[in-house]
């Protein structure tokens, strides 16, 4: 399988290279070359099969023989050490709970398999090329995904970027505590400041001998193994003669994206639906036919406060950049911290179902587009584990919540970071740091 570059002024490369690289030469995101339809005969047979067998064969083609199938399935099956149950939340309406994972949040997927697949690429490289820099900027989520997916594999350093004051305490606490390989940076300033340094870095070539690649869902394998989620919800329904429809939180829309790729391989999906926060730039741009990104602003659903979305680049693409063929198939809509926490309140009331603030905006964005297309089976994403906005929830919904093992074990550790608020800080961080 060859990658292209969406901005379409560099070379194609391979899936290792465009893995290793994160973003191409010319700025733009990597891109398959081809897309083949699964058979239809496994689609149909997906409740029988393993959720590895399932994910080998989404993700095979995309990989091509540069990890050789034995070593391939091993990676799937470490990926997917854990759960990705479907819950009922009211009648054709379901939660697809995404937080089972050692860092309780979707991101897990993403980090686990591009670690994997980094340390097997990496594994002849360690004498003659030096370590793999992978720089990772954080709205929320992903910094302790990354950190957890990472931590120990050999031959990768990993330097964690994330908003001061922007992250919840236990986001903070999985990518700050962990050490060995781990190093994370607090920036004075936004997420969006954070991703525009780890893209300004990769193109910096002063600093090509630190071998830099990201592992935000601009990188192919954080971003193509997040399919794996709706092959897995589909397999549980029960009644599958219904229209289905995903309705994903969307920050830097990789999640939904892959998503879209995993329609394209011929799972029978309906309708998409990202539902964002206040940082409304989609939206708006369905609206008016007007892409205007803006800077990100703070609202209680973090991992989603980013105003210039990295992959709905990648989404136009699947749409062959054609806006009315995408809006057939595609909604976005945004919603306040208001609506939000009524959201999350009336869902507890009604049905005793905890979400995070992500998972409510999920919900919302999904209820908002059932409304007007009755009839259909709606599923909804739940990122994260209600526990990592502990706060929030127990304030909006006036109860405890239990601390989960995977997050106790963070919760008494220092936190050890740096502080940078320019590029030339983290420039120079890097180029000390060989």
């Amino acid at each position: 399988m060859n990658y292209y570059s969406l901005n379409h002024k560099s070379e194609k490369t391979s899936f290792r290279d465009a893995v290793i690289r994160g973003l191409a030469p010319d700025k733009g995101l990597y891109f398959p070359e081809s897309v083949h339809p699964l058979e239809p005969d496994f689609i149909k047979d997906l409740e029988n099969l393993p959720d590895a067998e399932i994910a080998f064969r989404a993700i095979e083609q995309f990989v091509g023989n540069e990890i050789p199938e034995k070593e391939l399935r091993e990676i799937v099956k470490d990926t997917l050490s854990f759960d990705f149950p479907l819950e009922k939340v009211e009648d054709d309406v379901y939660s697809l709970e995404l937080f089972h994972g050692p860092t309780m949040a979707f991101k897990d997927v993403g980090a686990r398999f591009m670690a994997r697949c980094l340390g097997y690429f990496n594994r002849d490289r360690k004498q003659d090329s030096g370590k793999v820099t992978v720089l990772v900027a954080t709205s929320g989520d992903t910094g302790g995904a990354v950190a957890s997916g990472f931590l120990g594999v050999e031959g990768v350093d990993v330097i964690i970027l994330y908003p001061s004051g922007k992250v919840s305490d236990i986001q903070e606490r999985q990518l700050t505590t962990l050490g060995q390989n781990i190093t994370a940076l607090e920036v004075n300033g936004t997420f969006d400041d954070c991703q525009d340094m780890v893209k300004t870095a990769f193109l910096d070539e002063t600093l090509k001998e630190r071998n830099l690649t990201s592992a935000n869902s601009i990188n192919v394998a954080r971003w193509l193994p997040q399919m794996f989620y709706f092959f897995f919800a589909f397999k549980q329904l029960k009644n599958k003669n219904k229209d289905v429809v995903f309705a994903v939180p969307s920050g830097n829309f990789g999640n939904i994206c892959a998503g879209i790729m995993a329609g394209k391989l011929g799972l029978p999906v309906n309708h998409f639906v990202a539902a964002t926060n206040i940082n409304d730039t989609v939206p708006q741009y369905l609206k008016s036919g007007v892409y205007s990104p803006k800077p990100s602003r703070q609202t209680i659903s973090n991992a989603m406060d980013v105003g210039n979305p990295s992959n709905f680049i990648r989404i136009q693409q699947l749409f062959d950049n054609d806006i009315e063929t995408l809006k057939s198939r595609f909604s976005s809509y945004s919603f306040t911290d208001e609506a939000t926490r009524n959201t999350m309140a009336a869902l507890y009331r009604k049905s005793g179902y905890i979400a995070d603030p992500h998972g409510a905006v999920g919900y919302l964005g999904l209820k908002e587009y059932l409304d007007k297309n009755p009839g259909k089976t709606g599923i909804f994403l739940e990122t994260a584990h209600p526990v990592k906005f502990l706060d929030i929830v127990e304030e909006t919904l006036g109860v405890n919540v239990g601390i989960p093992e995977q997050i106790q074990a963070v919760m008494g550790k220092e936190k050890v970071k740096q502080n940078i608020s320019s590029y030339d800080e983290l420039k120079a961080f890097l180029l000390d740091a060989r």
